[in-house]
């Protein structure tokens, strides 16, 4: 089942987020369940060779695999879809333009003006084509600026627009309010709640980036249809601090006669949004 049809049933989603320039890692995400993969080319540590050979580890898994392009321009969108990629979340969409540019790239005509050239899209694939292409991939664009927001509607009124996916992160920092995935802010909810109010109205589906399974059944329940619940990265990190923390708690290890420094702050376990 492609994304696009599972998004079409309505249910809520859960998604796995990829930031270390892996295929193995890639592939693990891939097997371990969740109804999609992104992998993210804006903040992790991928580029693009990276980001083909995790496509390819991802395909074999069969978990529909999007990816998160850098900026918009129609080289970053082109050449993840070229490389397999089901759909794009595309950044800092600011108004009707910014999203009917995404649009446009990832199209082929007549509906966009996307070049041919799915160097791997149609690896193995004889019935893709321009029609079957522009029917399955997904435009996913980010809201998360304040001009996004003010612009809401116009670009959730720009046709072919599938997603829309908010990185809270980002549209704290917009408005002034405290960065943070679980959100506690009035206002900051309040923004959130408008952005999916305004995805209902238009009857385009609603995602979000998530840190844990208690925020992503929050929006889940509020109506969000996609939601990010961890990272590889994240994942790793939270892994090996508990098994430390498990192994530090045994009595026979030595524990240290000094003070600890308290741990930096790192990312949280679903990456950077």
């Amino acid at each position: 089942m492609t994304l696009r049809e599972l998004l079409d049933t309505g249910q809520p989603t859960v998604g796995g987020w990829c930031s270390i320039p892996s295929a193995f890692s890639a592939e693990l995400m891939g097997r371990s369940g969740f109804d999609w993969v992104c992998i993210d080319t804006q903040h992790g540590l991928i580029g693009y060779d990276q980001m083909a050979v995790m496509l390819q580890a991802l395909s074999i898994t069969g978990t529909p695999t999007l990816v998160r392009v850098p900026w918009n321009t129609p080289e970053n969108v082109m050449k993840a879809l070229d490389a397999g990629a089901q759909g794009v979340i595309v950044p800092m969409i600011n108004n009707a333009d910014d999203a009917r540019q995404v649009v446009e790239t990832v199209k082929y005509p007549p509906l966009g003006t996307r070049s041919w050239g799915p160097i791997r899209a149609s690896f193995g694939l004889p019935a893709y084509n321009s029609k079957s292409a522009n029917a399955s991939t997904l435009v996913i664009v980010m809201i998360e600026t304040k001009d996004g927001v003010d612009n809401l509607d116009e670009i959730l009124s720009v046709p072919g627009v599938d997603a829309v996916y908010v990185g809270p992160m980002d549209l704290a920092l917009a408005h002034g309010i405290p960065p943070a995935l679980d959100v506690k802010d009035p206002q900051h909810e309040e923004l959130i709640t408008r952005i999916l109010e305004g995805c209902q109205q238009h009857d385009v589906v609603a995602g979000i980036h998530c840190d844990s399974v208690e925020t992503v059944t929050r929006w889940w329940e509020l109506g969000y249809r996609m939601c990010t619940l961890a990272s590889d990265a994240g994942l790793m990190r939270a892994a090996a601090t508990q098994a430390l923390k498990a192994a530090a708690g045994h009595p026979l290890r030595a524990k240290p006669d000094i003070d600890e420094e308290p741990a930096t702050p790192g990312p949280t376990s679903a990456g950077y949004a």
